[in-house]
């Protein structure tokens, strides 16, 4: 099995990259940016210096030696002209230096204009991506604004627009929540249906080079 790291298509696919590793022990993290025409030299030199391409057998043996694993990933918005990435971490000898920081810091991964928590289900703890409370507050307020002024054409648009967000749990909550506060206050119209996300994907592979 050769040495690859998928490339996310999708916001969606990125961030569901992240919450399925963290279970799997991948909870230090490092991120940041790069342009689009750097960001295959950058994704080859993280693999150089950390082996985010292992194979899992790969990965069996560093954890054997007490190395740490890595994997990252990587979502491109369009035009946007940047890369944004992030690397996640086990426990382990790192093979080169990083300013690392945990999942469960108080101080919460935000990522791609998501924020990173726990939430109860079937009498166990997972993560979610949920809306930061910014962004929330911003939501109501112009929801409010329209409902206000009796435009309910401006809010169905609005509702539908958060309804087409990514389906994590914790965002799926909070898109209800502002359907609900929009029904109380005035609008008769149809609610958008909310979608779970489905598992998915995490990008197409690149091959890396099998230096490890």
């Amino acid at each position: 099995m050769p040495a690859s790291t998928p490339i996310a298509s999708t916001k969606s696919a990125a961030l569901s990259r992240v919450i399925d590793s963290i279970p799997k022990g991948y909870h230090k993290y490092t991120a940041g940016t790069v342009a689009p025409e750097k960001a295959e030299r950058m994704i080859r030199r993280l693999h150089q210096r950390h082996a985010i391409g292992a194979t899992p057998a790969q990965r069996i043996t560093r954890k054997q030696h007490k190395r740490a694993n890595a994997i990252l990933c990587t979502y491109s918005p369009a035009a946007s002209g940047v890369v944004h990435w992030l690397m996640l971490f086990t426990e382990g000898e790192l093979d080169s230096a990083e300013l690392l920081r945990d999942v469960t810091d108080k101080s919460r991964l935000n990522w791609l204009g998501y924020e990173l928590v726990r939430h109860p289900t079937r009498g166990a703890t997972s993560w979610t991506w949920r809306r930061p409370k910014t962004e929330m507050a911003e939501h109501y307020t112009l929801l409010r604004d329209s409902l206000g002024k009796h435009h309910y054409g401006v809010v169905a648009d609005h509702l539908q627009r958060i309804a087409n967000q990514p389906g994590f749990h914790g965002v799926r909550e909070q898109s209800w929540l502002l359907c609900q506060f929009a029904r109380k206050y005035g609008y008769a119209g149809e609610l958008p249906y909310l979608f779970y996300l489905q598992k998915i994907g995490h990008g197409d592979k690149l091959l890396l080079p099998d230096q490890i």
